[in-house]
């Protein structure tokens, strides 16, 4: 590393997503302030630290309690590193981040230890309590919402964060089943889906779009994005990067739009000769929406989803 302090290499189990290709991206400066709002166990921050001189800065957020004691235990030694717990969406109160930004990443969804842990109630996969939040330390459990939401709610949820067709049918069961027997394991949840919904598709388990429904509701994570969007765009520096990562449409979505907006003239004076500082562009998308090569998938399935926008921050006759 530049300034010779050590950094753990990254363990086998977890495979940061495009790393080149977010790196890239992000263009560092060695020198750079740079911020990961989701740390997860590091994949991505320890390259970037790799890129960072002795005068780099890195931020880390992260919503998992874990996931914190994690970059705690590996990355708090370095004196260039600085962590805080919490979502990304609260970067603009962090006066670390307030200093301005030469770059920021988001690499969203749940996270491959997450994932991988029964215990946080996240898989359908392997029985757990239904618990579903990133941060444990706050809000409203999974099981918790179920035990008490209307069947409207539990539709809309359904519908909204899983385009999931099924949703009035598995509420109204739902619903039904919990006067019986509260739900409060992931398989018992898993199972009564399965139930209403049948298994259409070989390759995908019919609780998939509830289970990512109702995790991104718990989490607020569209929420997070937009607000977390917004003051990236806002602390960043001229020419600073923004790097996001998202694994399915609602997520990418929201992404392509904001970049979208701020990458283009104000509609209300396109097409004048002369386009007023504060309705010119404050963003550029940089290159084209990215997937992970054949190659990455072959060493990590779970990239076969993922989506990377990358945009630079501009400034036009000093307006923001």
């Amino acid at each position: 590393m530049a300034n010779g302090t050590s950094v753990p290499m990254q363990t086998p189990r977890h495979l940061p997503v495009m790393w080149k290709e977010v790196m890239d991206g992000l263009h560092v400066k060695p020198d750079g302030r740079y911020l990961d709002g989701t740390f997860g166990r590091g994949g991505h921050a320890r390259g970037l630290l790799e890129a960072l001189g002795p005068d780099g800065h890195l931020l880390l957020m992260d919503k998992d309690p874990e996931a914190i004691a994690h970059a705690r235990e590996h990355f708090a030694g370095d004196a260039r590193v600085a962590l805080y717990h919490g979502s990304f969406a609260e970067m603009a109160g962090w006066p670390e981040a307030q200093r301005g930004l030469d770059g920021v990443l988001f690499d969203l969804g749940v996270s491959s230890p997450q994932l991988d842990v029964a215990e946080r109630g996240f898989s359908f996969r392997q029985d757990g309590p239904l618990d579903m939040r990133m941060d444990t330390t706050r809000g409203q459990s999974a099981a918790d919402w179920l035990a008490q939401a209307s069947e409207k709610d539990i539709a809309e949820v359904l519908w909204l964060y899983g385009e999931e067709k099924a949703s009035r049918k598995i509420a109204r069961v739902l619903v039904a089943k919990r006067s019986e027997t509260p739900f409060t394991r992931t398989a018992q949840l898993a199972e009564c889906i399965a139930g209403v919904v049948g298994r259409f598709d070989a390759k995908i388990h019919p609780a998939t779009r509830s289970f990512q429904a109702i995790r991104i509701f718990i989490n607020r994570e569209l929420d997070d994005l937009e607000t977390g969007l917004q003051a990236a765009h806002d602390l960043l520096k001229p020419g600073g990067r923004l790097a996001v990562i998202s694994f399915h449409s609602l997520e990418d979505r929201i992404v392509k739009h904001f970049i979208r907006e701020r990458s283009s003239v104000d509609p209300v004076f396109a097409g004048l000769p002369v386009i007023p500082a504060s309705a010119q562009p404050l963003m550029r998308e940089v290159g084209r929406k990215r997937r992970a090569t054949e190659a990455e998938l072959a060493r990590n399935p779970r990239a076969r989803s993922a989506v990377l926008r990358c945009a630079e921050r501009i400034v036009v006759g000093g307006a923001r």
